[in-house]
């Protein structure tokens, strides 16, 4: 900036301000401009991460994408097998994306205890079993370990473990039906090595997690063959497109379904969280606004008799209108540096506290997740700068409208 605007901008912020009417305004100004940026990046890290703590648990069920039999896209009980003995499996080399993937299978039981019995789905997974997906989710014991022997072993959800009276160390006995309703259904005894928690009831309530190998047994399948393919991708974002590539690289007897239609409900109701956000971040870059167009035109009717002066000196409407402008986007500057403070102050502390908790049967959450996307506040602060800016030409207009001979008489 000139050195003339420099000076006429510090003649602007005199010293009197304590004692003039502007002073508490544009402390509230520069106030209602912290808190909205404070809600703003609140509102940005609680529902992205909310989306994507979602995503990940759906996610740890069921893959990115699942590669089944067509006959199969709805059920949720493995029939058909699928031979192991593919060109995409155990590396997808065709995709990049494509991270990880697992061959894994589903068949319904009944749990039966003493106590009581739950209807459950068991999910039967091998050695390529991405586990490291469940570690934040174990409440109690450990993950189970599987090789080339047959396991009893199993990870059970806590829902089912208060439902049945179990815990870490017990045993219990698990029915499936075989094909024929005529015959005497499967019974197997596992033991429990590991509690989970997701938060997601719908699987918390039904899945049991166990080696893949008693579904073969029972099924009559050979030790290469599977109910389906779960894949996991490096971009969530590019999750469709993706999906449409593994469609096309996969044998045409076999079809590629990603949880975005698989559990489309849910990312439709998610979707819902970026229309809030964007909702918030409307109201309170208008507030902000409207605040300092109204600390404006008080700054501009306090310093009247300065105008007055500044134009007798010979300086144009537009370089007084821009001294003010320039006022203004300091005090802008303040409130957001205030705000951002404040806001990450705020992420921070429910990051590493877990200070708001959450009703997990409505937003599958025990605690409310935070994900800072520091691209996005940074856009969000300067689409507040930019608004505020422009909103601000409007009431500097009011400068050429001052008479220096008036605004000197002024007092």
């Amino acid at each position: 900036m000139n050195t003339p605007l420099f000076i006429a901008s510090r003649l602007v912020k005199s010293k009197g301000r304590k004692n003039s009417i502007s002073g508490p305004i544009i402390k509230i100004a520069i106030s209602a401009i912290a808190i909205s940026m404070l809600m703003m990046v609140v509102s940005i890290a609680s529902g992205i991460g909310l989306q994507r703590k979602i995503r990940e648990k759906i996610a740890a069920f069921n893959g990115h994408i699942s590669i089944s039999n067509f006959d199969e896209n709805e059920s949720k009980v493995s029939v058909n097998p699928i031979s192991t003995k593919q060109t995409f499996y155990p590396t997808f080399t065709a995709i990049p994306e494509v991270t990880h993937i697992q061959g894994v299978a589903t068949k319904a039981g009944i749990i039966r205890t003493p106590k009581a019995f739950e209807g459950i789905v068991f999910k039967g997974v091998g050695t390529d079993f991405k586990w490291d997906n469940f570690d934040e989710y174990l409440v109690a014991g450990r993950l189970p370990k599987y090789g080339s022997a047959m396991s009893n072993e199993v990870l059970l959800s806590e829902y089912l473990a208060n439902r049945l009276g179990l815990k870490v160390g017990s045993k219990f006995v698990t029915f499936f039906m075989r094909d024929s309703a005529a015959t005497q259904p499967f019974r197997r005894s596992f033991n429990v090595v590991g509690i989970y928690n997701s938060g997601f009831k719908d699987f918390d309530q039904s899945y049991v997690i166990g080696d893949l190998k008693h579904i073969q047994r029972m099924n009559k399948w050979s030790a290469d063959q599977v109910g389906n393919f779960e894949l996991f991708v490096s971009d969530f974002d590019r999750l469709k497109e993706i999906g449409e590539s593994v469609y096309e690289e996969i044998p045409s007897t076999l079809n590629a379904v990603t949880i975005l239609k698989s559990h489309s409900f849910l990312f439709e109701w998610m979707a819902l969280f970026d229309f809030n956000i964007m909702l918030i971040i409307g109201f309170m870059v208008v507030v902000c606004s409207i605040n300092m167009s109204v600390a404006l035109l008080v700054l501009i009717l306090e310093k009247t008799k300065l105008v007055g002066m500044l134009k007798a000196l010979g300086a144009g409407n537009w370089f007084i209108r821009k001294v003010f402008i320039y006022q203004a986007f300091f005090l802008i500057g303040r409130g957001l540096l205030i705000g951002n403070a404040l806001g990450l102050l705020a992420v921070g502390l429910q990051y590493y506290f877990g200070l708001v908790e959450l009703n997990p049967d409505s937003y599958y959450v025990k605690v409310a997740p935070v994900f800072l996307n520091v691209p996005l506040i940074l856009l969000v602060n300067l689409l507040t700068i930019g608004v505020c800016l422009l909103v601000l030409v409007v009431p500097s207009y009011l400068i050429t409208k001052i008479s220096p001979v008036k605004a000197i008489a002024y007092s």
